[in-house]
């Protein structure tokens, strides 16, 4: 099977950094989803395990492309709960890629869906996010509990909720 363009940006990403220390340039003929202007999220996996995962809920470069490769940077060498990636792991990940919409403020938890959205709770500075369809997360209330540890956030402390979906590619 053929990994998405945007998986092997950041497959070709990873690799060039774990073994020849340089971050690549976006590609010359981008595609489509690369030239947009979205947050990302690269999730790494490996043996079904989290291997890392770092991103933008709101872009911070000027396209996706870009976005792909400062996130698939961090989330093999920069995630805090795991070591740095080596080159003798890239056999075995599997990496998806997530492109975030724009985050929507909402009312309380019945505007969301665990499977269809993704959750930010924001309190002040401090703030968590949490991807939707995530395996063992079924109900918007987990999400949010996820976001409130993620985020520092009190569980009775009040925050604003937002929304945000994702089209995912693996």
């Amino acid at each position: 099977m053929t990994e998405h363009p945007l998986v092997a940006l950041a497959r070709l990403t990873i690799a060039t950094y774990l073994n020849e220390g340089r971050v690549i340039p976006p590609p010359k003929e981008p595609t489509p989803e690369m030239r947009a202007k979205a947050g990302v999220f690269v999730s790494l996996h490996r043996y079904n395990a989290l291997r890392g995962c770092i991103g933008t809920f709101v872009p911070t470069t000027e396209n996706v492309a870009k976005e792909i490769i400062q996130n698939a940077v961090s989330a093999s060498t920069d995630d805090p709960r795991f070591p740095p990636m080596t080159a003798e792991e890239l056999n075995d990940l599997e990496i998806s890629v997530d492109v975030l919409s724009a985050p929507e403020p909402i009312k309380s938890v019945a505007d969301l869906d665990a499977k269809r959205f993704g959750v930010i709770v924001k309190a002040g500075p401090r703030r968590g996010l949490l991807l939707p369809d995530l395996e063992g997360v079924d109900t918007p209330e987990q999400q949010i509990e996820i976001c409130r540890q993620k985020g520092g956030i009190g569980k009775n402390e009040p925050a604003d909720l937002f929304r945000f979906e994702v089209k995912r590619y693996h």
